[in-house]
């Protein structure tokens, strides 16, 4: 199995997806295991991260490899006017694979085009999110038990939310039925809609967020307004509370429905919603730990036989 760059989510197949699914399942069954021991990851953070930052250090770690990287550019030589190309081309002669979070779409694709060792994309700007993709696909599907025929209610900042956008280019694949709501600022762009027409994808467009509109989710996938993506305050200032959900909105839910969000969440969930049985973006979070050890795995060329024989386990 060669190695791979993990940098958009359409580049994989249907077969590619489930695939790294299953691996994900194998690590959550173990994740302490020394497949990269020896190796050393780059983490390199542009952008502000909590939980994708410390799942991919956390990742390596269980891994068995070493983790070098910075959290800020502005301890790095960036601050001095290194280029990306020089950063990626001097972090690349000390580690095995660099995990890069950037505030520029399409960064990290320009990342893997100059790089001679694997390229993770942690986020480029609000273009995409694939590692956050492939957990949530895992949790959709250990939620669920399948990814076929979901009714699926993506909620809140459609414009700028890299994770949606990555969720509905990989989920092309399981027959879906999206339901978009937002408030016109927020609308999920037309290319992505242009992507669900040419894919056969089928979705609905609301304003509205009650209990009837959601009555028929699997998955209810929230967002957060995010203030950082804004050049106009005034215009975050006018959506930043539109849609909250509390709990008293999942009294039509379906009994398997599933509530996800990427986090951090500001004020989109009520704290209420946090003890009901829908309530699941905790648990999703920690899928990420599972989702990048696969990530790892795929980009350093093992296979999911080797992880299966793996003798390693701690």
């Amino acid at each position: 199995m060669g190695k791979h760059n993990f940098v958009n989510i359409q580049g994989l197949d249907r077969e590619q997806l489930l695939y790294l699914i299953e691996m994900a399942k194998e690590f959550e069954a173990h994740p302490n295991r020394e497949l990269l021991k020896g190796k050393v990851v780059a983490t390199l953070f542009y952008e502000p991260s909590t939980r994708t930052r410390l799942s991919f250090e956390t990742a390596a770690n269980r891994l068995g490899a070493r983790v070098i990287g910075f959290t800020d550019a502005k301890v790095s030589s960036v601050s001095k006017g290194e280029t990306l190309k020089d950063t990626i081309l001097m972090v690349s002669n000390y580690a095995d694979a660099i995990v890069m979070r950037h505030y520029i779409e399409g960064a990290a694709q320009y990342a893997s085009e100059v790089a001679p060792v694997p390229i993770i994309n942690a986020g480029d700007g609000a273009h995409q999110h694939p590692s956050q993709c492939l957990l949530d696909l895992y949790t959709i599907y250990q939620t669920q038990g399948t990814l076929e025929n979901l009714n699926i209610y993506l909620v809140g900042d459609l414009k700028y939310g890299r994770t949606v956008h990555s969720l509905i280019m990989a989920m092309r694949h399981f027959n879906p039925t999206f339901h978009f709501i937002a408030p016109k600022e927020l609308a999920m762009p037309e290319e992505y809609k242009l992507y669900c027409h040419q894919h056969g994808i089928r979705f609905e467009e609301h304003e509205d967020f009650t209990p009837e509109v959601i009555a028929n989710a699997d998955i209810l996938y929230m967002t957060r307004v995010q203030k950082e993506r804004f050049s106009d305050l005034m215009e975050y200032e006018r959506v930043k509370n539109v849609y909250i959900l509390r709990r008293d909105m999942l009294s039509l839910a379906r009994p398997n429905m599933k509530i996800l969000h990427p986090l951090p969440r500001v004020n989109e969930i009520a704290y209420d919603v946090d003890d009901s049985s829908h309530a699941y973006y905790i648990q999703q979070a920690r899928n990420g730990l599972f989702a990048r050890e696969a990530i790892f795995c795929h980009c350093l060329g093992i296979s999911l036989e080797e992880i299966k024989a793996d003798k390693t386990i701690i």
